[in-house]
């Protein structure tokens, strides 16, 4: 079990956690042709944490890095179980479960529909402090939905982890508080703009495009094709 003493600071987790998902191509930049999101907004940028599977030294360093903000930030023995949300969520709630030597579950985004109608897969014990982990957060309600499946199905809830927090829409923590929820992450935006301007991983008119957007993100989608608001 690592010491408070090893735990690496967070500004140099964002840091490095922005540069891994910027090598491998988990982050993308399209300002001139903006991404279509499910909501029909549009975006200069967009992130899929699902890449991290695919390349074993990253997501190493990745769930170490987790490890450490969970114990941190919730404590050493505050968590009974960590449950991954559907479907991305759960090869990382595995490889934290692992490294924090503790059980793990994950949530359906919906009952079965057949045989048990289970929601939650694997065992949950009446009242055990269960730890839900995703790949990432927008707004945060995919979140409350499987902390009430959880919550329902007997677990206490109150923190979730995430590799990959938006930080640009100020009412997720909001959201995320008035349900019971702390909010535990890796990267922002923020972070990868930082690192994108240390590094000149980006030209200056894509870093100015995608800046306009992270201070103003329905106004952008608005001005770049996306459906109003």
């Amino acid at each position: 079990m690592m010491s408070f003493n090893s735990f690496p600071d967070k500004k140099i987790i964002a840091n490095l956690s922005a540069k891994m998902l910027l090598e491998i191509g988990a982050i993308n930049f399209r300002p001139n042709d903006p991404f279509i999101l499910t909501s029909g907004k549009t975006s200069p940028v967009y992130i899929d944490c699902r890449k991290i599977i695919s390349f074993p030294r990253v997501r190493s360093a990745l769930m170490d890095f987790g490890a450490s903000i969970i114990l941190r930030d919730i404590g050493f023995e505050s968590i009974d179980a960590v449950a991954g949300g559907e479907t991305a969520g759960i090869p990382f709630a595995a490889w934290l479960s692992e490294r924090l030597s503790l059980p793990m579950q994950y949530v359906r985004k919906k009952p079965k529909g057949f045989g048990r109608d289970a929601q939650i897969e694997g065992f949950i014990t009446e009242g055990s402090k269960v730890l839900l982990v995703e790949d990432l957060t927008t707004d945060g309600q995919s979140k409350i939905l499987f902390c009430d499946a959880l919550r329902k199905a007997g677990a206490q809830v109150s923190d979730t982890f995430v590799i990959f927090f938006y930080d640009i829409f100020p009412e997720t923590r909001e959201n995320l508080a008035k349900n019971g929820v702390n909010l535990h992450h890796l990267v922002t935006w923020w972070d990868v703009l930082a690192v994108c301007k240390e590094t000149s991983f980006i030209d200056i008119s894509s870093i100015s495009q995608i800046e306009n957007f992270l201070n103003s993100p329905d106004e952008w989608s608005l001005n770049n094709g996306g459906k109003e608001v």
